[in-house]
């Protein structure tokens, strides 16, 4: 026999859910008071560039003498062939005031290229604003603007974040000034295939073009990174979007106002993640560290002793659970600086100790070897043994990172072996180097690849 519940049963039911579900909706939170006390800090950049020497002039028409001597006797100007031409000015992007006397934070492709720079306030005041310095590697450009008293951000410590927290961000996507955005934080330490440097924060928050240099708020109203960079296939937002970590920021706005450029320590490698499988193919009880795929030949790392297949397991005292950290925590560091180590090599534990050098500001000092590998897309090393035995293969190099590039685009695979390229047998990673060092771009050679056992040849490209 069905029971009917009474019908006042029913309604202290409903009664019940729709309190339930109120007291759910009051956990989320109400971001009105934060944006009310941080947007005066904000502000929309736009630039200006001018046309080169002799850029922009052409032929006057043949009324042009007239036209000068009318425009000068009635309004004073100048003559048409002699008033300065500038190209059409841009919004580009966003920033933030970060002291009272006028330094203001953005990202550097906001600015690049630009001869003048404009800074608008949220009360619509305009600035023009003098270059501090810029970071390329960070993305990072510093702005100084002649004012006082001005409304700043509070700077908080992006160490303290966790995937889970909301967050908030303020900017100009599209040139809409202002707009408010908000999300979660996805995921943290995040490195990018364009760059291996800066441990990003991945956001769900919706960014778009003109955010780009906006601050990234915690629930406390404070700074704890700045949008940088979106995932898209499209051009605008799919839902994953990255900001460069405050603490990153503030050492290098550091560096920028005293020295208006930055310099940082340099070990000297090129590293990738410790998979499960590698963690088990080295005997690691778990995948931590970073392993070291190549060192830079007259590099601190060589001079320390530093091997191909050593894995960096802490690094001055901080351990090393992804190779996204280690860049990080080396260029935080000074040249000349006495960095210890722990390392783990053929099955066990040694400590080694690095003197650090000044990271080379010219990319040919960084060797062929990287140029050859960010020409490619990949990073190639020499073959494991248990991979060797796995495949019953003699020679080759083993892929083991894809960053994009050449390599994306013709469908390499991280842990295919290329035994062949250009009908050239390889035999080690300075094979296959000096191989695709004779390699025409937009040429397409033949390369044998070993995927999970099986062998076959596709056409390599690569397009330059």
């Amino acid at each position: 026999m069905i029971k009917r519940l009474h019908p006042f049963s029913i309604g202290l039911l409903g009664l019940l859910a729709l309190i339930s579900m109120g007291a759910k909706a009051v956990q989320l939170p109400d971001f009105t008071e934060l944006v009310e006390d941080s947007s005066p800090a904000v502000v929309n950049i736009s630039t200006e560039q001018l046309p080169a020497t002799g850029q922009g002039q052409g032929q006057l028409n043949p009324n042009a003498k007239e036209l000068n001597e009318f425009f000068r006797h009635f309004f004073g100007q100048q003559p048409l062939d002699k008033q300065p031409q500038r190209k059409q000015r841009n919004s580009l992007g966003s920033g933030f005031i970060i002291s009272q006397d006028g330094y203001v934070l953005t990202n550097n492709h906001v600015i690049d290229g630009a001869d003048i720079i404009h800074v608008r306030l949220n009360d619509r005041r305009e600035y023009q604003a003098e270059l501090v310095g810029t970071d390329k590697r960070t993305d990072l450009a510093l702005l100084k603007i002649e004012a006082d008293d001005l409304p700043t951000v509070k700077i908080g410590d992006s160490d303290d974040m966790k995937p889970g927290q909301w967050v908030l961000a303020i900017g100009s996507p599209f040139g809409f000034d202002y707009t408010v955005t908000a999300g979660i934080v996805s995921a943290l330490g995040r490195n990018l295939p364009s760059d291996n440097y800066v441990p990003f924060i991945q956001t769900d928050v919706a960014i778009n073009p003109g955010n780009s240099g906006g601050p990234l708020f915690n629930l406390d109203g404070e700074v704890i990174g700045i949008n940088s960079q979106i995932y898209t296939r499209s051009g605008g937002f799919m839902g994953v979007s990255f900001a460069i970590p405050s603490n990153l920021v503030m050492s290098v706005v550091d560096q920028l106002k005293s020295e208006g450029r930055v310099t940082r320590a340099w070990l000297g490698v090129i590293i990738q993640d410790v998979s499960n499988d590698l963690a088990e193919s080295f005997g690691l009880d778990r995948p931590s560290g970073a392993l070291v795929s190549r060192v830079i030949p007259d590099s601190p790392a060589q001079a320390a002793g530093l091997m191909d297949g050593d894995i960096i397991l802490e690094f001055n005292g901080e351990l090393i659970e992804q190779s996204s950290e280690l860049p990080y925590r080396v260029g935080a560091l000074k040249a000349g600086d006495l960095a210890e180590s722990v390392i783990y090599r053929n099955g066990k534990k040694m400590d080694l100790s690095f003197t650090l050098e000044n990271y080379p500001s010219d990319p040919d000092q960084l060797t062929q070897t990287q140029q050859q590998e960010n020409r490619l897309g990949m990073v190639v090393g020499e073959i494991p043994e248990d991979m060797l035995r796995r495949f019953k293969i003699k020679n080759g190099v083993v892929v083991e990172q894809v960053l994009g590039g050449s390599a994306a685009r013709n469908g390499l695979q991280q842990g295919d072996v290329i035994t062949m390229l250009n009908g050239t047998s390889i035999d080690s990673v300075e094979t296959f180097m000096s191989s695709v060092s004779d390699i025409q771009a937009n040429h397409s050679v033949p390369m044998r690849v070993i995927r999970d056992g099986f062998p076959m040849f596709i056409p390599f490209k690569i397009v330059e």
